[in-house]
């Protein structure tokens, strides 16, 4: 027995009768009227919002609509415009014939359910007899266009091919099966996203068609929940970017690549996935014009918002000579290298390319843009041309539901800069609030533009290198941009870091890519320059102090708490999120901490609780090795009680506490002293 989970308060409920139930109890308090049994057949869509359903018995005039229709979600989708990425797939079911073991057995489910990981099956009891799913067969794919129209369409014929070797492990796990026969059995459907996540929201250019599809009987309490909430309060109490509905990429929307991603789902559904583990289908979908640079320098690649982006490279193998830090093992060793350390301390000596491409660039402009990003943003957007400024894009409670920087080009246009993974959740909010007077323009020029990122001391002497124009501090000062060449390449300049390096970021039109990294590759042999993945870029923000929206970052925490006063103006005037920020600010109870391990070999990969005694404090938040500092980090939120320096704390890993304390951040370059060279 590997592990258990127990909950007393947990009960066995049959989903129609609790329905049923709880459509009762709406009627009775006039809440709704419920018409079963009826099929849905269009949607009026009007000025990008729902204005009536149309069914077998009618049409409702309403402007909301909740898509909770399961299998057939892309198909009422469709009806609004809008793609909903989901995938129906058969599954083999059993249950047997009353077995002597639980003769007189009364309770339905009085056993616990079981699951046997290794070989891909779950068994429940069922009164007195026993329920078996196995999801060891090749998975069995049903398009929601090819459903049946009967009685039935969630059932299909058992395939008795599929289910052999999983009966015999079966009966090895359960030997009480044993000649038991089969009362019933049946492959039935449920539905696989690209993810595997559940998708949930509402769709900016679809106003009122909400969506909450991809649920499983697993957690169908928990959405229903967060969305009543969202729909009666404005916001839910728990974070849900993982469940976003506007998550997905275009790519991510096409049958050919959630069909790809279904069949992968179905068949890791049970397997015990690392978070750093890498997608393997589809893959090559979004290349860099310098992809082939990479792949000659023997990068690592894993698959980003459809693009290839390099974790490592080989040939910076050379590099590991000497080097001092701890090596890693066990499960934070997977799917990462010591190459990581010899390039983070490359950017840190001399200087690295970075391939910021993936990052994801919005324009936003137009007369009312100025107007459009003060009421989202917490920080001051009237600047001065050529400015870049931090700031977040809060909710109505003051969660942080975005971060982000703001470049002001002209008078009314200005650049978005955004991470990739998360670029089509924070352009669904802009979308969602922008007004509809055509006052304001956002156009996502993702793939119209790569960039590089050259960041390290030597950084100024490799531009200036390939460009007769100034990049001194005074000539181009930190936090602007401005307009330049690099060798033949003309950039746009962005004098900004996320490694916390003197640097730039590089945007060039795609066709100018290769030359670009050309140029920037060859002029900087002399100076040492090294190709550097996404394993450092994480451990060079960390060292430096960077949030990361996902982790340190999201709904559930405020600017205040994650020490991002510094982007807040309160005094700018009103914007979303700002009265909440007000009380947040005056009634702080935790704060982001910085806490290091006594011991400088421990290795985590975040997630894992920080304990006081027996007091759960929080969790860890991200975590990785300070290679210039010398010291193993992480960040957790803590209560203020707990968040003073030199708190000590215990860090609850693979069975084992390990002692760690709160510190000073950041750990590296506090005063700012490098980024302003």
């Amino acid at each position: 027995l590997y592990g258990a989970f127990y909950v007393p308060s947990d009960c066995n409920v049959r989903g129609v009768d609790l329905m049923q139930g709880l459509a009762r109890a709406a009627e009775a308090n006039g809440a709704a009227t419920f018409l079963p049994h009826t099929t849905v057949t269009g949607l009026d869509m009007s000025a990008g919002r729902v204005r009536a359903v149309h069914t077998a018995q009618g049409t409702i005039r309403t402007d909301l609509v909740v898509c909770a229709a399961g299998l057939w979600g892309p198909l009422v989708g469709r009806m609004a415009g809008v793609q909903i990425p989901l995938m129906p797939c058969q599954h083999l079911y059993v249950t047997t014939a009353p077995l002597k073991e639980l003769a007189g057995e009364t309770v339905e489910l009085r056993h616990p359910v079981v699951r046997y990981q290794d070989k891909d099956l779950y068994f429940r009891q069922v009164g007195e007899a026993y329920g078996m799913g196995t999801y060891r067969h090749d998975p069995l794919l049903v398009p929601a266009e090819d459903l049946p129209h009967d009685d039935h369409p969630a059932i299909f014929p058992f395939t008795e091919e599929h289910f052999a070797e999983s009966w015999r492990d079966g009966v090895h796990r359960m030997p009480c099966f044993a000649g038991a026969e089969l009362a019933r059995r049946f492959n039935g459907l449920f539905s696989f996203t690209p993810d595997g996540n559940s998708i949930v929201g509402e769709q900016p250019h679809a106003s009122g068609f909400w969506v909450a599809e991809a649920v499983w009987v697993t957690h169908a309490g928990g959405v229903g929940r967060a969305l009543a909430e969202w729909l009666t309060g404005g916001q839910p109490s728990l974070d849900l970017r993982e469940l976003d509905a506007n998550r997905f990429h275009p790519h991510a929307l096409g049958r050919s690549y959630i069909q790809a991603r279904a069949n992968w789902q179905y068949v890791a559904v049970y397997d015990i996935l690392h978070p750093l583990q890498p997608l393997t289908v589809p893959r090559g979908l979004r290349l860099t014009p310098y992809h082939r640079r990479l792949e000659a320098l023997g990068a690592m690649f894993v698959e980003g918002a459809g693009w290839e982006r390099p974790q490592w490279f080989e040939a910076n193998r050379p590099l590991l000579d000497g080097q001092d830090w701890p090596n890693r093992s066990g499960w934070a060793a997977q799917f990462w290298s010591p190459i990581i350390g010899a390039e983070h301390c490359a950017a840190r000596q001399r200087v690295g390319l970075f391939d910021l491409t993936a990052f994801t660039k919005l324009e936003v402009s137009g007369p009312g843009a100025l107007a459009f990003l003060q009421r989202l943003t917490s920080n001051q957007m009237d600047q001065p041309l050529g400015r870049i400024t931090y700031t977040a894009l809060l909710t109505e409670r003051g969660g942080i539901k975005c971060d982000l920087t703001v470049t002001r080009l002209e008078p009314e246009r200005f650049l978005v800069v955004t991470g990739g993974s998360t670029g089509m959740h924070d352009l669904a909010w802009l979308r969602h609030h922008q007004p509809r007077d055509g006052s304001v323009h956002i156009a996502d020029v993702t793939s119209a533009r790569c960039a590089i990122g050259v960041w390290g001391p030597r950084a100024r002497d490799l531009v200036q290198s390939v460009s007769g124009e100034d990049w001194s501090n005074a000539g181009f000062p930190y936090l602007t941009a401005r307009l330049m060449f690099v060798g033949p390449a003309p950039v746009l300049a962005l004098r900004i870091s996320y490694a916390g390096e003197l640097g730039w970021e590089l945007y060039t039109n795609t066709e100018y890519g290769l030359a670009l990294w050309d140029t920037l590759w060859a002029a900087g042999q002399p100076l040492g320059v090294a190709a550097v993945g996404g394993g450092a870029f994480d451990s060079l923000r960390l060292e430096k102090g960077y949030r990361l929206w996902g982790s340190e970052l999201h709904t559930e925490y405020n600017p205040y708490e994650a020490g991002l006063g510094f982007a807040v103006r309160l005094n700018k005037g009103d914007f979303i999120g700002r009265e909440a920020l007000v009380q947040h600010k005056a009634n702080l109870t935790r704060r982001l901490c910085c806490l290091t391990f006594d011991d400088p070999t421990v290795a985590i990969v975040g997630k894992e609780p920080v304990l006081d005694g027996e007091r759960v404090l929080g969790y860890v938040t991200s975590a990785n090795y300070g290679y210039c500092v010398g010291r193993s980090l992480l960040y957790a939120y803590l209560p203020l009680d707990a968040a003073a320096e030199g708190t000590r704390v215990d860090v609850y890993y693979f069975g084992q506490r390990y002692p760690a304390s709160v510190t000073r951040e950041p750990l590296f370059d506090p005063q700012h002293q490098r980024l302003k060279a």
